[in-house]
């Protein structure tokens, strides 16, 4: 019967560094994992990029409703605040924008409907209490 020899001191130092390079990084999701700081976000720079993007994509799913036309109003008023204790950061505007740039025409219909508007999971960074 043959003996394994314990791994050389240079192999175990490799493993210990590449063990270490893995376990110490930040996961996905973590505050700063994507290299981005908590930063809260601007309710003026979110509102108005909303809106350009709503008038853009109206206009490119020719939807007619009063929420389109407010949206391509250049007078339309740009809130200057969030809900109160509502604190969403950069990251959580950044995710709906682009939720809202990449939805398809029928769900940008219902989110721009006059009636009963939704908007997608991803825009819900201020639920009612």
């Amino acid at each position: 019967m043959k003996r394994l020899r314990p791994p050389a001191r240079i192999e175990l130092i490799v493993l210990i560094g590449l063990l270490a390079a893995f376990v110490a990084a930040p996961t996905p999701g973590d505050i700063g994992g994507c290299g981005q700081p908590a930063q809260e976000l601007d309710p003026q720079t979110f509102f108005a990029s909303k809106f350009d993007i709503d008038c853009k994509r109206c206009k490119q799913c020719e939807l007619r409703s009063t929420s389109c036309a407010k949206a391509c109003d250049p007078k339309t008023k740009i809130p200057a605040s969030f809900p109160e204790h509502c604190y969403p950061l950069v990251h959580d505007g950044e995710v709906c924008l682009r939720a809202l740039y990449n939805a398809s025409c029928s769900e940008y219909g219902s989110y721009m409907s006059d009636s009963n508007p939704s908007s997608p999971t991803e825009c819900n960074f201020c639920p009612a209490r």
